[in-house]
């Protein structure tokens, strides 16, 4: 029998069937959409998420930073905090996710090109797509299927800005070894060197504008680049997705699949990474359970701190504070940057 039935083959996705093939296990992923898969994401690996890849024996070329800067995106006062643990890498979307197909294949991993209907389940094992394993992850993105037919999704709180991300590339050498992050009154930006000669630039926001209007709250940064961008817009959102658990009976969640808060910290790989580790390591000690506890652990500092800067940007005098506070208090912001390194 299968042991673990994959649900999407995404970076959380296969790095779960990855720490499961490491442990023995027999893994199925089931993913419709051919490799590589491209996605609306800020491309910049965190040092905690290259450790992990590493730990994977994934190996993903890209370009080191060395840390991040914040930005007032009109005057252009900032604040930087440096990595101690090691460089981030900035890596496109598409390279990540083919290094671990690639690797996820090369340890014997069976991926089917098949979509998921309807999951059942009993209490020796789980069905879907008409297949059968002794347990199944879902690892299906932000408005997961399989957690809004379980009837884990949790619905949008009225009243809330509901905040979506949207990004291109430039092809201009990179000007800093830093992932920058402009911030305006309403929206920040995010720039990570990606190579010798591109840019991403990825936007998050609560306003519904094209890319164009939204870059042009940043007239330092849109000065920069140049005027034809390398890549169309690919947008992700609402971002903010709650569950209700990470566990039900057979099926564990993780990746976004598992709630997501916001991109603001640039955390959300590193989580995912980390998190598929540790529901394999519950998995075969036949805890399953336990991993509701581990994951709200692994995600307690990000979902603190992402929750606090999204708290000041739903209110723009302290919004506009954000910057100008890091830059008075550079051991802080190194201390925070850290933190989520």
């Amino acid at each position: 029998m299968i042991d673990l039935l994959v649900v999407g083959g995404g970076p959380a996705g296969l790095a779960t069937a990855v720490h499961g093939a490491l442990a023995g296990m027999e893994v199925v992923v089931l993913e419709p959409r051919p490799t590589p898969i491209d996605k609306a994401c800020g491309e910049g690996l965190m040092p905690g998420a290259v450790r992990r890849l590493a730990e994977l024996g994934v190996c993903v070329p890209g370009r080191p930073f060395h840390g991040i800067r914040y930005l007032d995106g009109v005057t252009g006062r900032h604040a930087e905090g440096r990595f101690r643990a090691g460089p981030g890498l900035g890596v496109r979307r598409t390279v990540l996710q083919e290094a671990l197909a690639d690797r996820a294949t090369r340890l014997g991993v069976r991926v089917l090109a098949q979509r998921v209907g309807e999951v059942r389940q009993d209490g020796d094992r789980v069905g879907a797509a008409g297949l059968s394993a002794r347990y199944l992850v879902a690892a299906d993105g932000l408005h997961s299927p399989v957690r809004r037919g379980l009837g884990l999704s949790v619905p949008h709180v009225p009243g809330r800005p509901a905040r979506y991300g949207l990004r291109r590339h430039y092809a201009v050498e990179p000007w800093s070894e830093l992932v920058e992050v402009h911030w305006s009154q309403r929206c920040e930006a995010y720039v990570t060197p990606l190579g010798p000669d591109r840019v991403g630039v990825a936007v998050l926001t609560a306003d519904r504008a094209p890319f164009g209007e939204q870059l042009g709250r940043f007239p330092l940064l849109a000065a920069r680049l140049p005027a034809a961008a390398r890549t169309p817009v690919r947008g992700a959102g609402p971002l903010r997705q709650r569950a209700r658990a990470r566990v039900a009976g057979r099926v564990l969640f993780v990746g976004d699949a598992a709630g997501y808060v916001d991109a603001l910290t640039g955390e959300g790989l590193t989580l995912a990474l980390t998190a598929a580790g540790e529901l394999v390591r519950c998995v075969r000690a036949g805890r399953p359970q336990a991993y509701e506890r581990a994951w709200r652990d692994l995600s307690r500092s990000y979902r603190a701190l992402t929750a606090s800067l999204l708290w000041a940007r739903q209110h723009p005098r302290l919004a506009g504070r954000i910057v100008p506070a890091a830059a008075r208090m550079p051991w802080l912001f190194t201390q925070a940057v850290n933190l989520l390194a």
